[in-house]
């Protein structure tokens, strides 16, 4: 599915995070090359599981 060399890791790869946008629309999401479809409210991974978004506890905090 990838077409970089070397190939991105894949959705379920220790490094799954480390991937390339295929096809970016900015207002409903991304599709990387390991066919995760990745939104603001969290991601859609290949077999059809919903991964939240990754958050720290300082996101949104006014200083």
């Amino acid at each position: 599915m990838c077409p970089h060399p070397p190939p991105c890791p894949t959705a379920d790869a220790a490094d799954g995070q480390a991937v390339r946008v295929s096809t970016a629309c900015h207002e409903q999401g991304c599709r990387l090359c390991n066919g995760v479809v990745r939104f603001d409210t969290g991601q859609l991974v290949p077999d059809g599981q919903v991964v939240a978004p990754c958050r720290s506890d300082a996101a949104g905090r006014a200083a």
